[in-house]
């Protein structure tokens, strides 16, 4: 079982990110769940999702406590809170973050990890050039793909069109933006992933 864990704030789209990867991964065959984890509901609370994908039925319900994968949506959470707690030692980081984790002052957590276990991507930035509001949740599901592997970028696009091509997004505008954004984070990890290899 693949274990995630998704850490925001409150309008971020955090728990729509960990239900889209549940529906991408559901979307390849597999077994998956998603579920939120609240305190304070209201915009910029930190919020937590998360999301877990097996091959074979699903029967924990509990928080994810030893995430195989953090996706950290917003970096102001970095000195908030603790959200490496129970990381495994070969886990996986995603950052949206327009800084180096040197500039962060997070050297120490990429340099405990393999190569390409913690990266950084600029999520907020995509959202804002594709989807016009700073919601980075596509964007980093779209990196995410590239970074693990897990599912693939056409089950994270399908996810999202199927989530953004009804009631009052039926225009298909918005989750064609959500696409846009989820593409060009695949494709700055998948760079960022090959340079690495040449290293």
């Amino acid at each position: 079982m693949f274990q995630i864990r998704v850490h925001g704030r409150g309008g971020q789209g955090v728990v729509t990110a960990a239900e889209l990867l549940s529906v991408a991964a559901f979307n390849e065959g597999r077994h998956a769940q998603a579920f939120p984890s609240f305190g304070s509901e209201r915009t910029g609370a930190p919020v937590v999702a998360f999301c877990r994908i097996d091959d074979r039925p699903i029967r924990l319900r509990e928080p994810i406590v030893d995430p195989d994968a953090l996706i950290v949506q917003d970096a102001t959470l970095l000195r908030q809170l603790d959200v490496f707690a129970g990381l495994r030692p070969d886990g996986y980081v995603l950052l949206n973050s327009e800084r180096s984790w040197d500039e962060l002052g997070l050297a120490d957590v990429a340099a405990r990890r393999r190569p390409g276990r913690a990266l950084i991507v600029p999520a907020t930035r995509l959202a804002l050039t594709h989807v016009g509001r700073p919601v980075p949740n596509a964007a980093l599901l779209g990196g995410f793909a590239a970074m693990t592997g897990l599912v693939s970028l056409h089950a994270v696009e399908a996810a999202i069109r199927d989530r953004f091509t009804s009631g009052r997004f039926s225009s298909g505008r918005v989750a064609d933006a959500n696409v846009a954004a989820a593409t060009e984070a695949f494709t700055l990890i998948a760079a960022e992933l090959k340079e690495s290899s040449r290293a």
